[in-house]
């Protein structure tokens, strides 16, 4: 079983896209687009609550109770 590596830093940026920092210190990058068409994300597309994004739990959260599995991060995010 692969391990489950906690988000520590988040960057939100102009392009729908997430800096994360995870714990192993891997920088990767999340391209929330194929997200914001979708629920709970719809709240934050082209909104400027989108730029809130913040670290908590190991994952990113949104104002409005609004977060995303760590394991989605990890999976679809690319190396930087």
């Amino acid at each position: 079983m692969e391990k489950l590596f906690d988000v520590v830093s988040v960057e939100p940026r102009d392009d729908n896209s997430l800096l994360l920092v995870f714990e192993n210190q891997e920088k990767r990058r999340f391209d929330m687009t194929p997200f914001l068409s979708k629920k709970p994300f719809v709240k934050i597309n082209n909104s400027p609550l989108f730029m809130k994004a913040k670290v908590a739990y190991g994952t990113v959260v949104w104002p409005g109770n609004i977060d995303i599995a760590p394991e989605t991060l990890w999976d679809c995010s690319q190396p930087v």
